[in-house]
């Protein structure tokens, strides 16, 4: 595609159904196609001149649908905040995010009542702090919990563009909900908020290879068992949740931006959606 209209390869190939266009281009055409009508007329004449079977399907379609669409009353149209959520989250996220903020208030409420503040105790906030934004990522890309997963895995910016934002979503709820255990425990901000940032880093990375939520899965399992299960068996703070640790978590969230950032086609395949 060119820097302003798709190219005329493009376009008719795109009009041909042909299977030989990259997956990228495809996805590319299409989205542009939503924003350019120069681009959608070059289509439409495109398909009338070299798919007649295709104009005359459409043809077809539409005399059928268009009495109904004039006698069928137009929905609402939504505020405009609304629609602008809309593109950040869908409904089936907030029941899951207010179980996480839930979560940290309850990990809160324990700190305060004296579990995690006695000498050698680590902070109950601390501890899950890496996980928590992960459930809410990982129920924003469940093909189970989503009732409108097929509409959204075939809208052309269903890639890394809509991956990002559900994302940005997830943290926005849950780091100002840890920014305020975290102050009233007195854990220092960078010991939980790194952790968090790579470990949503890491996320998306091995999510771009086995899908979004089974990488959340597979990296919840492996800190339970590898950190939260020994910190409460032994009431000790492992190198992990150290201050010493930091710089280890840093390399971890600046690789997993490189692995996003590098894989980013990934994330229009269907498999990044499991």
């Amino acid at each position: 595609m060119s820097v302003e209209h798709a190219s005329t390869r493009i376009i008719e190939g795109y009009a041909r159904g042909d299977r030989s266009l990259p997956a990228d281009e495809v996805w590319a055409v299409e989205a542009h196609l939503e924003a350019c009508r120069v681009c959608r007329d070059r289509l439409s004449a495109v398909v009338e001149a070299e798919a007649p079977a295709v104009a005359s399907l459409v043809d077809t379609v539409w005399s059928g649908l268009e009495p109904q669409v004039a006698v069928t009353p137009t929905m609402p149209r939504r505020r405009r905040w609304s629609a602008r959520l809309a593109r950040w989250m869908t409904p089936t996220m907030v029941p899951w995010l207010a179980m996480v903020v839930g979560v940290t208030l309850l990990a809160l409420l324990l700190d305060l009542v004296g579990t995690g503040t006695d000498s050698g105790r680590v902070s109950l906030v601390l501890l899950f702090a890496p996980v928590l934004p992960v459930l809410g990522v990982a129920a924003s890309w469940s093909r189970g919990l989503d009732p409108a997963y097929e509409l959204t895995a075939s809208v052309p910016r269903a890639g890394l563009y809509l991956v990002l934002r559900r994302t940005a979503s997830v943290l926005g709820v849950v780091v100002p909900a840890l920014l305020v255990g975290g102050w009233v425990t007195g854990v220092m901000v960078a010991q939980w908020l790194l952790p968090c940032l790579a470990f949503t880093a890491t996320t998306l990375a091995l999510g771009s290879v086995v899908g979004v939520t089974r990488a959340a899965v597979v990296l919840a399992g492996v800190w339970a068992a590898v950190v939260v299960a020994p910190t409460l068996a032994t009431s000790r703070t492992t190198f992990a949740l150290q201050t010493a640790g930091l710089p280890a978590w840093g390399l971890i969230l600046a690789l997993g931006i490189a692995v996003v950032i590098a894989r980013r086609g990934s994330y229009s395949v269907l498999r990044a959606h499991r």
